[in-house]
C-alpha cells in the first residue's frame, strides 16, 4: 500500500524504517515542525524529519495536517493508509477521511487502558507489571478507535520510562507492519475497545516529577523511574531545585541489607540524609533509599556520594520535605 508516515520523536524511528523495509511503500513523512533544541534554542529537525531526508522520503511538516498546504500536500501524495507513531499533533477532518484505509496509530499501551500522551510513564508510575502496544483506527475520540492488534511486555523492577519506550518502539514497529499487512491482505479484524479499563494518560509536566518524600518508598520510586528521562524527577534543598535519577530501594540495596546499616538509617525521617561508606540514603514514608545520581542546581550529573562529599554534608542534612503528587 502507499504509506503516508506521521511520527515526530526517536521512539518513532524504529517504526519508519520497519515500513521501509516493509512490502508497503512510503511515500512521504508527516511530522512536527523544527523545533528549539538546547541551551542556544538551535531550530531542529525532529527525529523523524532527520530519518526521512536519510531515506530521500518527502516530508511534510505542521502541526496542524487538516488545513492549507499540509492537507493540499497530502492529498498530492495519495496514501490509502497514514501509520502513525507519536506524531504530536491533533488530527481532524478532512485529513482523517484523506486515506482509503484511514489512520492507524501505534500506541504505547494495552488499549483502553492508558489512552492519552504519556501511557509508559503513567503505568510505571502506578506500578503495573505489563504494558504493551496497540494498533488502533484514529477516529475522533481520544485513543478510542476499533483496535487492529495488540502485543505485550513486561515492565522490569528497574526500568524507566526511557528504557520501557526504547524496547516497545522496536517490538512495536513489527506489530504496526503486521497491522498494514493484514489492512492490505483483507485479512484485518478491528475489535471495539471495551468500556471497561479505561484510564487516561496526560502529559506530564515539570510539577510532577516532584518528590514527595513523606510517600511510600515503592511509589517514590516509580515516580523517578516513571519520570525518567522526562520531564524528569526533582526535590529541592533549601528551596533550591535538585534534580534525582532513579534510586535503590533499601530492601534491595547492599545498605539496606548490610548488617553494618545503623538503627538510625533504618528509622530515618522522610527527606532526611544519612551519608556512609555504604551510600547516601534519604528517608520515606516506609524505609530509606539510596540514591544514585544526582544533579545539584546547575551543575552536571554525579554520583551521590561525590555531590555529599563536595558539598560537606552533616547529620542535619535534608532535603525539602513537600510535593503534591499522591
Amino acid at each position: 500500500m502507499r504509506v503516508v508516515f506521521a511520527g515526530t520523536p526517536a521512539v518513532a524511528v524504529p517504526s519508519l524504517l520497519a515500513l521501509l523495509a516493509s512490502d508497503h511503500e512510503v511515500v512521504g513523512v508527516l511530522t512536527r515542525p523544527p523545533a528549539p533544541v538546547g541551551r542556544k534554542r538551535v531550530l531542529t529537525p525532529s527525529p523523524v524529519h532527520t530519518a526521512a531526508d536519510d531515506a530521500g522520503i518527502p516530508v511534510l511538516t505542521s502541526d496542524r495536517p487538516h488545513e492549507g498546504v499540509t492537507l493540499a500536500g497530502l492529498r498530492e501524495l495519495a496514501p490509502e493508509v497514514c501509520a502513525v507513531v507519536a506524531y504530536g499533533a491533533l488530527l481532524r477532518e478532512p485529513a482523517l477521511s484523506l486515506p482509503e484505509h484511514g489512520w492507524i496509530n501505534l500506541h504505547f499501551s494495552l488499549l483502553p487502558a492508558w489512552r492519552g500522551a504519556a501511557p509508559v510513564q503513567h503505568a510505571i508510575i502506578a506500578g503495573d507489571e505489563i504494558t504493551g502496544a496497540s494498533t488502533f483506527q484514529i477516529e475522533t475520540g481520544l485513543d478510542t478507535g476499533p483496535v487492529l492488534g495488540t502485543m505485550t511486555e513486561a515492565i522490569r523492577p528497574t526500568d524507566t520510562s526511557g528504557d520501557l519506550l526504547e524496547r516497545l518502539a522496536t517490538s512495536g514497529s513489527a506489530l504496526l507492519t503486521a497491522s498494514l499487512d493484514a489492512i492490505a491482505d483483507g485479512s484485518a479484524s478491528p475489535q471495539a475497545q471495551p468500556d471497561e479499563g479505561v484510564s487516561l494518560a496526560p502529559r506530564l509536566t515539570t510539577a510532577d516529577g516532584q518528590i514527595d518524600w513523606r510517600h511510600p518508598a515503592a511509589a517514590i520510586d516509580r515516580r523517578i523511574r516513571g519520570c525518567t528521562p522526562a520531564p524528569g524527577a526533582w526535590t529541592t534543598r533549601d528551596g533550591a531545585r535538585v534534580k534525582i535519577g532513579p534510586i535503590r530501594l533499601a530492601d534491595t540495596s547492599a545498605a539496606g541489607t548490610s548488617s553494618t546499616a545503623s538503627a538510625a538509617e533504618s528509622a530515618l525521617a522522610p527527606g532526611h540524609l544519612s551519608i556512609s561508606d555504604d551510600g547516601v540514603m534519604v528517608g520515606t514514608g516506609t524505609a530509606p533509599v539510596l540514591l544514585g545520581q544526582i544533579a545539584p542546581p546547575g551543575k552536571s550529573w554525579m554520583a551521590a556520594t561525590d555531590w555529599a562529599r563536595g558539598a560537606r554534608l552533616d547529620s542535619a542534612a535534608t532535603f525539602d520535605v513537600e510535593g503534591p503528587n499522591t
